[in-house]
């Protein structure tokens, strides 16, 4: 398993693992993985902006990379990398946010991807990260909890609570 930064090779898997998301029914997580276009060209300028802190629109510099098995072009997830935190990332989100396609679920791919991003966290001299999930997303708090985490406290945002989980590095 590794991660790859989005490039041309990976368009049409990038359609595929959106609407195998929407099919499901499921907001795509992480945000980042689709930003706000559905256009893969326009998707390319985005992730690139964000990675070279340009044209940031009051968010924080950060990398988005594809969670690929080898050589196979087929995006298994995604993760969000952001190395800095605004007031919402800070209370809310944190330095990561990851998703695994619907198909994929259920073999340790998160867990195999949170492991990889901290790695590009300590590689950038990060020291710790925050990673907050939805209280009732037991399965993505399983994930931070086998990386490490430790749950710092739980906040309400809107109608829902969000546990706040800090990893050294």
């Amino acid at each position: 398993m590794n991660l790859v930064f989005p490039t041309e090779r990976y368009r049409d898997e990038w359609y595929g693992i959106l609407s195998e998301i929407e099919n499901a029914g499921e907001k795509i997580v992480p945000y980042a993985l689709k930003s706000n276009t559905d256009d893969y060209t326009e998707y390319l300028k985005i992730t690139n902006d964000f990675s070279n802190g340009v044209n940031l629109n009051g968010w924080v510099p950060a990398d988005t990379f594809f969670l690929v098995d080898g050589e196979n072009p087929r995006i298994l997830g995604a993760v969000s990398i952001r190395y800095a935190l605004n007031d919402y990332l800070l209370n809310f989100a944190g330095h990561i946010g990851y998703g695994i396609r619907p198909s994929e679920r259920r073999k340790g791919y998160a867990a195999e991807m949170l492991k990889l991003a901290l790695d590009v966290c300590r590689s950038k001299g990060m020291d710790k990260v925050l990673i907050c999930c939805d209280k009732d997303n037991i399965a993505s708090a399983r994930t931070m909890l086998k990386n490490g985490a430790v749950l710092e406290n739980e906040v309400r945002e809107d109608d829902k609570t969000v546990q706040r989980y800090w990893i050294r590095l």
